[in-house]
């Protein structure tokens, strides 16, 4: 069974972005690209075991098994050494893709406390949006109770949109609440 958001971008989105931007060809429409969700765990160079902790839950929250991130260079000020394990990430496509989306836009952003909707200034001038979200207990897979230490997560949301207003265009159409 293909995604509910999937569904709905062929049905709907891409005939609006049409409509709205005058492509003459359905793919030229933007579409979703992949996410990145990505953890920097700056502190897990002295405690090694809130790794473990980030790593399964970046594993629930996605639906499939993050890649622990290693340090480039060594800093002498961060007490870091090159190879040390500084975070982790997952890249989603496809199915999973639209299922995250769909979540985070439906489920786990209004539960963040007085939201309002996501900025439009995140936006890098190529129409990728990213966001920061400062605790990941908005997400319903996370048990309260096992959670020990508080951790934000970025996501990025990679489009194929050539500017910022086709960006925007196409993830409002998604459901993304963005602020007035």
């Amino acid at each position: 069974m293909a995604a509910r958001l999937k569904e709905h971008y062929k049905k709907a989105v891409v005939s609006a972005l049409m409509k709205e931007f005058g492509y003459r060809n359905p793919m030229a429409a933007p579409k979703v690209d992949k996410i990145t969700i990505n953890i920097g765990l700056g502190e897990a160079t002295q405690n090694p075991k809130l790794m473990d902790g980030a790593a399964g839950e970046l594993g629930l929250i996605a639906g499939q098994r993050p890649v622990v991130t290693k340090a480039r260079k060594s800093v002498a000020a961060f007490k870091l050494r090159t190879g040390m394990s500084i975070g982790c990430m997952v890249t989603l496509r496809g199915d999973r893709m639209y299922e995250f989306l769909d979540r985070l836009v439906n489920v786990a952003l209004p539960r963040v406390r007085d939201f309002r909707g996501v900025s439009t200034k995140s936006f890098d001038g190529r129409g990728n949006y990213t966001l920061g979200i400062r605790d990941q207990l908005i997400f319903p897979e996370i048990d309260y109770n096992k959670v020990e230490k508080i951790k934000g997560m970025n996501i990025s949301i990679t489009t194929t949109a050539k500017t910022d207003a086709e960006g925007i265009a196409l993830l409002r159409h998604l459901g993304m609440p963005f602020r007035q």
